[in-house]
């Protein structure tokens, strides 16, 4: 396969995974944990933000929390399974 039509993979340093989430969710414990497991093994950065502290998140995912964006983009809410998120952030 020639060059032109070779996927470049993305540097994990250029992926972001986002946890949405608030305090005292026993889910969004769970999330995090499978979370800072799969970016740490990846070296790929993430983040938590709390919807108690952000009303247009708050309005937008209230009934889904935990809910995990990778790039910006919903990846999943309530569960995260380990292996989704490994792919989704090994694949371009």
């Amino acid at each position: 396969m020639s060059a032109m039509f070779r996927r470049r993979s993305r540097d994990p340093g250029e992926r972001l995974v986002t946890l949405i989430g608030k305090p005292g969710c026993h889910l969004c414990d769970d999330a995090q944990s499978v979370i800072e497991k799969v970016c740490g093994e990846l070296g790929v950065p993430w983040e938590k933000k709390d919807i108690t502290q952000d009303e247009e998140l708050h309005r937008a995912y209230w009934e889904q929390i935990p809910v995990v964006l990778v790039d910006g983009a919903q990846h999943t809410f309530w569960r995260v399974d380990e292996a989704r998120l490994r792919k989704a952030l090994t694949q371009m």
